[in-house]
């Protein structure tokens, strides 16, 4: 049998984050508020979102939401993720769920029949890849867009030193932690933390800067990069394709 090219295509691995790490992301209320915001304000009636990487598809849902006339299309390279994601989207109109590896050019393949897209979102779903291939990928997704499109990436980020990093990953825990306690009241804190950092998936983290990959996006044609939140090693960014 082939191994899986990553972690995250093991269908334990892709459960454990979507019932035990995703609704314990901190600030996620927000950082879905401001997603909304730049859209509404930057492009008030997008035709075409794309979800890339959507695990449950909660931000490609939250946008369709709020713009119901539009297409979505929602993809990830792992088979649990998508039934996630297609069990969230039941009841929305107007979707493609599709199955393809970004980690190579030929993600572009499936959903090239889709674009121009207004809106690309990602969410924790870059950060496995290496610098360069970050960057190729922005550039694929800067083709893709209409233009005008907005490009905004909710990501794990590098931190400034080990010592920031460390920060992070106790503050993520605390976090962990009270989610889990809420249906395990018995369970500790150490657990958690046991379990957080010797989880499978935590050496295929290749975590870039922010500000490093703002600048990426500038140099790829990016017009009004910024990040646009960061909590920690949590961080919002990106940009749009110029209008001419």
């Amino acid at each position: 049998m082939r191994k899986p090219k990553s972690e995250w295509q093991t269908k334990e691995l892709s459960t454990a984050f979507l019932e035990g790490v995703r609704g314990a992301i901190p600030a996620a209320d927000l950082q879905l508020s401001v997603i909304g915001k730049i859209v509404q304000l930057w492009c008030d009636t997008p035709s075409h979102i794309l979800d890339l990487g959507c695990g449950n598809g909660i931000l490609g849902r939250f946008l369709l939401n709020i713009f119901p006339s539009a297409l979505g299309v929602f993809v990830d390279f792992s088979e649990p993720m998508l039934d996630a994601a297609r069990k969230n989207l039941g009841d929305v109109p107007q979707k493609g769920v599709f199955l393809a590896d970004f980690s190579t050019p030929q993600w572009t393949d499936v959903v090239a029949s889709y674009q121009p897209f207004d809106v690309v979102i990602s969410g924790f779903a870059i950060h496995h890849q290496s610098d360069e291939r970050k960057q190729a990928l922005y550039s694929e997704i800067h083709d893709f867009l209409a233009p005008g499109g907005i490009f905004l990436n909710l990501e794990h980020v590098a931190s400034s030193s080990a010592s920031v990093g460390k920060l992070f990953d106790e503050f993520f825990v605390d976090h962990l932690h009270d989610f889990h306690a809420r249906s395990d009241p018995a369970g500790s804190r150490q657990e958690i933390a046991d379990r957080y950092y010797m989880r499978p998936d935590k050496k295929e983290n290749i975590l870039a800067p922010v500000e490093e990959q703002c600048r990426w996006l500038r140099d790829l044609g990016y017009r009004d990069v910024d990040c646009f939140l960061k909590v920690f090693e949590l961080a919002l960014f990106g940009g749009r394709k110029a209008s001419n």
